[in-house]
């Protein structure tokens, strides 16, 4: 049976046509606009923003080509050149970790069978709502969904293990990082895990409903359902201490990554994320966060006790911007994201990319590395802090 919602006015404009990061190809584009431009759709560019207006938070202006230090907190910002970081290019040096893929059937998951936006197949669709405004529709539909697990070299058989979790995967480079970086004895030895989502974006389908759910129903879900297929498939032990643990993602799946660590702080300490959709992307509405995962930087995080919870984040000076409804600028939500984290004390280091769009590939390129470093600060390596 299809389930909708009549949603406000502010859902007419075109919310629903945000693509889905990693699941669809980027559109054509100029060559010299093409590698920042993944993930616009039809929409027309999203403005240039200054890092230096007023209203944003201070940050550091480092010199170009220039990351910060994994051992610094605070607000840095980078580019407009973003050389790829040499720990994101295999080295004969770093022994090889290997990748164990399997697949898992909406059919096997007692919390997420399965949706797709849309009426469905012959159905109707219903009329607007008086007034205007658009109606989200949703039915049931089946996915499957890939799972890659990175096993390192150096791990040994029957140890328990850190590890980092990740969306909107495979990703190989997270794996090449991994490698380099586990050889260099900069971050623990780890499994790394990367999760496809279910299908589709944005309100009412698959991969919006995992995302932008403010809730900590895709941690479990993960923990349930995916983390024991793991363990099996990769023949690992992942740890139970959330300090070991780490989630990552992008766009919506960095919210996620974030609601992860937010509502199970019990499992998650650490946190990953690159263009962070701390937007109100949620679907079904909440009353109890109105605004979606802006609720984080408006009240959740500044009315609630301090968390141990490390945040790694990044924005680009492209990124989305939709201004219908004052609740869609990735932007403003991120810098948002770094005032509230400073102000209640948190570790916490944010990128602002210049000459960067959305989950830019070219700054996640130079960063990547450098990132999981900072978001692994005060775990032992082989038994050191």
């Amino acid at each position: 049976m299809t389930r909708f919602i009549a949603t406000a006015l502010f859902a007419s404009f075109a919310i629903g046509s945000l693509p889905a990061i990693a699941q669809q190809p980027a559109p054509a584009a100029p060559p010299a606009q093409a590698a920042n431009n993944q993930g616009r759709g039809r929409r027309p560019p999203a403005p240039v923003r200054d890092p230096h207006t007023e209203g944003y938070v201070t940050a550091r202006e480092l010199p170009d080509g220039a990351i910060p230090s994994p051992k610094e907190d605070g607000n840095f910002i980078l580019g407009p050149t973003h050389p790829v970081a040499p720990e994101m290019t295999p080295s004969d040096s770093a022994p090889q970790g290997q990748i164990v893929n399997f697949t898992m059937e909406s059919t096997d998951s007692k919390i997420y069978p399965g949706i797709m936006r849309g009426p469905a197949p012959g159905e109707t669709p219903p009329p607007p709502p008086p007034g205007g405004g658009r109606v989200i529709t949703s039915h049931a539909a089946p996915y499957t969904r890939k799972v890659s697990v990175y096993v390192p070299k150096q791990y040994v058989a029957g140890s328990v293990a850190p590890f980092i979790v990740g969306a909107d995967g495979p990703d190989n480079a997270l794996f090449t990082a991994l490698d380099n970086l586990i050889a260099q004895k900069r971050i623990p030895v780890m499994i790394g895990i990367s999760i496809g989502n279910g299908g589709g974006d944005a309100q009412g389908s698959e991969r919006g409903l995992e995302y932008d759910t403010m809730s900590g129903l895709y941690a479990e879900f993960v923990e349930t359902e995916v983390l024991p297929r793991v363990e099996k498939e990769a023949n690992v032990k992942l740890t139970k201490d959330p300090d070991g643990r780490a989630t990552m993602g992008i766009s919506s799946s960095g919210a996620a990554a974030l609601a992860m660590a937010w509502y199970r702080n019990d499992l998650y300490h650490r946190v990953l994320s690159y263009s962070g959709t701390f937007v109100n992307q949620q679907w079904p509405a909440s009353p109890e966060t109105p605004h979606g995962a802006w609720e984080f930087h408006a009240s959740i995080i500044p009315n609630s006790s301090l968390k141990p919870i490390r945040i790694w984040m990044e924005v680009g000076d492209r990124d989305l911007l939709i201004s219908n409804d004052g609740y869609h600028d990735w932007v403003v939500a991120n810098e948002n994201m770094a005032k509230v984290l400073a102000a209640k004390g948190y570790h916490y280091q944010y990128s602002f990319a210049k000459n960067a769009g959305h989950v830019d590939r070219d700054v996640k390129a130079q960063t990547l590395a450098e990132a999981l470093e900072y978001v692994w600060q005060g775990y032992p390596i082989n038994g050191k802090k």
